[in-house]
């Protein structure tokens, strides 16, 4: 895997989660999500911080200050465009062909560049699903980044059940869209449509 596999979809799921995030009205941010313990502000925040922030931090090579993971960025009016604005500067981090050379340290572990970036990928979309699914939206990528998504899931499925980060895989048909397989495969239901979500 090298950055053509990964950064086009980069590009692309950061947009969508952008236009997620400007979709999000603050009434929403109470409501309940279907991850467990999180409201759609904890899970806005949870979002904010690793897709953005997190994303050019790990571009940088520098760790994530403790101001930012303590941050509530949903407290400022205009959280959503500061996150896109922020997806655009990650994402611009990652422009150049030498941040995907290489590892990051993570601090426990190091992993090839490569790799994170395609983990960081997968947080975009599906808690951007997460956060459409749950304030009411669609959320919507193509069926090349899907794929990806679904590969990531696939590979570290297990490493993140281990910490709490997936659920048990949700049957779906082998022939479902790859998206609702990825989903399925990180433990969500990929049924789960925005209107039910918003009716409980």
């Amino acid at each position: 895997m090298n950055k053509d596999d990964v950064f086009p979809y980069m590009t692309e799921c950061a947009a969508e989660a952008a236009r997620v995030a400007r979709g999000v009205t603050p009434a929403q941010l109470a409501r309940p999500t279907h991850c467990p313990k999180w409201d759609v502000r904890a899970l806005v925040n949870h979002w904010v911080l690793y897709t953005s922030h997190g994303l050019e931090h790990r571009a940088l090579r520098r760790q994530l200050a403790e101001e930012l993971v303590q941050r509530d960025f949903t407290a400022a009016e205009d959280w959503a465009e500061a996150y896109a604005a922020q997806l655009d500067r990650a994402v611009d981090a990652w422009k150049d062909p030498a941040v995907w050379e290489g590892e990051v340290d993570l601090g426990m572990a190091a992993m090839p560049a490569t790799g994170l970036a395609s983990m960081i990928v997968k947080e975009m979309a599906v808690h951007g699903w997460d956060v459409a699914v749950a304030t009411g939206q669609e959320y919507r990528i193509s069926d090349a980044a899907a794929r990806l998504v679904l590969d990531v899931v696939e590979t570290h499925g297990d490493l993140y059940r281990q910490y709490d980060g997936f659920a048990a895989p949700v049957t779906v048909s082998v022939d479902a869209p790859l998206f609702d397989r990825a989903l399925a495969a990180s433990g969500r239901d990929p049924r789960r449509t925005a209107s039910a979500e918003v009716d409980q």
